[in-house]
């Protein structure tokens, strides 16, 4: 998964404030800012046929009323009851922390 800001070659890069799921494709932004106004597209590359797929885009906007609520922290992980790897692999957990 990979996500474009406004347009082509502009990909979201992952930083402090922003993250993508290989697990899910979801963008997560934290703090956003002016900077993260735009249209986003998401990008799914089939690894082996090198098939690609776009989303359609979605507009990220400011709220000006600053009414956005207040929402109780929390942390969101949807991990699989059990998991399994082989020694010597790589094994990624994603866990968010959300709220205020």
């Amino acid at each position: 998964y990979s996500w474009v800001f406004n347009e082509f070659p502009s990909f979201v890069a992952e930083d402090s404030r922003r993250f993508i799921s290989q697990e899910t494709g979801n963008l997560y932004i934290s703090k956003v800012q002016t900077s993260d106004v735009g249209s986003y597209i998401c990008l799914v590359k089939n690894t082996v046929t090198n098939a690609r797929v776009l989303s359609p885009p979605t507009p990220l906007t400011l709220r000006n009323d600053g009414v956005m609520g207040e929402y109780e922290p929390k942390i969101e992980v949807h991990f699989p009851y059990t998991v399994t790897a082989a020694r010597g692999t790589t094994v990624k957990m994603e866990c968010f922390a959300l709220g205020k």
